[in-house]
């Protein structure tokens, strides 16, 4: 059995086991020599600021890159837009010449129509064939009218519409004054007759209206 004073010596024992276990690791670890960290400190912070100014050199690098990038998309874009605006201009004019090569056939089937719908037959001539003429010119004078609302349909589509003269005041800048005539009833400058239908493109002018003009006399 064990006693009271053998019990004391293995506690002193045990304690004295937990000191020296706890103090060892100091004892035997190598103390930090201050040059040595200060000279890898010095080393750190040497490292650091060639980081950084390598770092800031491929930053400049960098943004001068960017820089001459931005200027030359900038470049790129101004050019572009005049292009496109010149491409645009090009455009607008080959529509402008093919709406009035449309507008010139237009007016000759118009004057077409116009001759047809006015016909009268002469009855003291070509007896024999006078119904199959007339039956003839009424078919004619249908297709006519057919080709001539195809062409007003092709007209409105691409926004083009007649100028409206007669008996409107005379508008130099839609119209252009060919005839002058007079009627007293009417006031100076009012468009008595339109000589030659004029068309808008749009808000624009395609073709001015050549028209004839009250010209009262005093």
């Amino acid at each position: 059995m064990t006693t009271d004073v053998q019990k004391n010596e293995l506690l002193e024992d045990f304690r004295n086991y937990l000191e020296q276990s706890r103090l060892e690791p100091f004892t035997t670890q190598e103390q930090p020599d201050l040059h040595t960290l200060l000279s890898e400190m010095a080393g750190l912070k040497a490292e650091v600021k060639a980081e950084s100014r390598q770092f800031k050199s491929a930053l400049d690098t960098l943004s001068s890159a960017l820089a001459t990038v931005q200027e030359d998309n900038k470049a790129l874009a101004a050019e572009l837009a005049v292009h496109a605006e010149r491409m645009e201009q090009q455009q607008r004019q080959i529509m402008r010449t093919v709406l009035l090569d449309i507008v010139e056939i237009y007016d000759r089937l118009a004057a077409g129509l116009e001759a047809l719908q006015n016909y009268r037959p002469v009855s003291s001539l070509f007896k024999h064939s006078r119904d199959q003429d007339v039956r003839f010119i009424k078919h004619f004078k249908e297709g006519q009218a057919m080709t001539v609302r195809r062409f007003e349909q092709l007209l409105q589509q691409y926004q083009v519409r007649p100028i409206d003269c007669v008996g409107q005041l005379f508008d130099p800048v839609t119209m252009s004054a060919l005839e002058t005539g007079y009627d007293p009833k009417l006031e100076n400058g009012i468009v008595l007759e339109e000589l030659r239908k004029g068309f808008l493109l749009q808000d624009q002018v395609l073709r001015l209206a050549e028209v004839k003009v009250n010209k009262n006399q005093r």
